[in-house]
């Protein structure tokens, strides 16, 4: 899609990164998890990054699973993680400082990149470890893609792509993000011929997301009073937990997969009225009223999916497929998800267990006084209109121009 403000803010996987039916409905029982079975053969695996939000729960998940671990990154981010864990020092620039040194003439099964950003830094540490690791699994995202508007688009879609290819600034509107992306894929690909994995996430949420983007939903579903609700309940929504992205990704080392996944989910389709209907669950009692206001009105006042309102894309025009890609190619592949109202309940319990000076300042989502701006601009106009104001149970019909 052509708006780069939403494909960076939703989509930087890595920075320091449902109808009314209930949750349960669309997606699936909530099956215990029996415990993590050893691998069969044990990795030797390098994480390029491995102390963000995504690298942790890859570790995490490799350990559960009996792999030995390295991480290599520049020791800035959370360096007292994983303290029994190997872990080199360097720069994913190789002009900066000893570079990517502490790679040179080590041995791995495979490589998980959850850090580059720019080609000629995932060039340089591909070309370096090619010849002596057998699978590079680069993180990617769906801001690879060229455009957002067709509905179940697979991972043939046209991507994006740059008039300056050696530009390295993500551009003042993050206009750069996508094309990066992809030609970031395109170094892996041509370091690691028929060797490379390029995963493709939309929203990767749940415990420990710095970003607030998801976690905004159950927060202030929790906080009660009127609160906001975007579209309509039919709207559809994908995300994937953090932990299961991680888990897959096991996999696909386990199983030295290869080619492009859309990583996504869940696998029955989600919808905002059913991630509302999770919120409430999690919450548990409030007096809070959803107010659905449409799209339209949305847009008119600034909220186009571009604004301050955190994951919701209209379903129409430019955004029409930018919540259901198709993602068969990874269910084929072995991704599976646990339940939505899992996520939310434990993306809002981690929340909660935060310092309190940090949950005063939460880092997306409607202010207060920006919520309650819009939906009484959104009353007025019901009344004014002389349309009955809208309900949970029943959302309004967009306002047509005349009335």
């Amino acid at each position: 899609m052509s708006t780069p403000r939403r494909k960076f803010l939703q989509y930087s996987l890595t920075a320091a990164s449902l109808l009314a039916m209930g949750p349960q409905a669309l997606a699936g029982p909530d099956k215990k998890k029996s415990p993590t079975a050893a691998a069969k053969k044990k990795l030797k695996l390098l994480v390029l990054g491995g102390t963000g939000f995504l690298g942790p729960a890859f570790v995490n998940a490799a350990q559960a699973r009996g792999h030995t671990l390295t991480l290599f990154n520049r020791g800035k981010t959370r360096p007292t993680l994983f303290p029994n864990l190997e872990k080199l020092q360097g720069d994913r620039d190789p002009k900066k400082g000893e570079g990517l040194k502490a790679l040179e003439g080590r041995k791995w099964d495979a490589v998980l990149d959850t850090s580059g950003y720019y080609p000629r830094m995932v060039k340089a540490s591909a070309e370096l470890l090619a010849p002596n690791v057998q699978q590079y699994v680069y993180i990617s995202s769906i801001s690879a893609y060229a455009n957002n508007d067709v509905p179940h688009e697979d991972e043939s879609g046209p991507t994006a792509k740059l008039e300056d290819p050696t530009v390295e600034t993500m551009g003042k509107n993050f206009e750069n993000f996508g094309g990066l992306k992809r030609l970031c894929e395109e170094a892996a690909e041509a370091a690691f011929p028929d060797r490379a994995a390029l995963v493709r996430p939309g929203y990767i949420v749940g415990p420990e997301d710095g970003s607030d983007r998801f976690t905004y939903w159950p927060v202030r579903y929790a906080r009660g009073g009127e609160m906001l609700a975007p579209g309509s309940p039919e709207d559809p929504l994908q995300i994937i937990d953090v932990r299961d992205l991680a888990e897959w990704l096991v996999k696909v080392m386990e199983n030295n997969l290869t080619g492009i996944y859309n990583a996504t989910g869940p696998e029955r389709p989600w919808t905002m009225g059913g991630l509302l209907a999770a919120c409430k669950e999690a919450a548990g009692k409030t007096d809070t009223k959803l107010v659905w206001v449409p799209s339209e009105f949305l847009a008119k006042n600034g909220e186009d999916g571009e604004g301050d309102i955190p994951i919701w894309a209209p379903p129409i025009g430019k955004t029409k497929g930018f919540h259901l890609r198709s993602i068969d190619k990874a269910l084929k592949a072995g991704l599976k998800f646990r339940p939505g109202s899992v996520t939310v309940k434990d993306t809002l319990a981690y929340f909660n267990s935060l310092p309190e000076e940090r949950r005063a300042k939460p880092r997306a989502g409607l202010s207060p006084e920006r919520e309650k701006a819009l939906i009484a601009l959104w009353t007025q106009e019901q009344q004014a209109a002389g349309e009955t104001p809208a309900t949970p149970e029943k959302p309004a019909a967009p306002h047509k121009k005349g009335h």
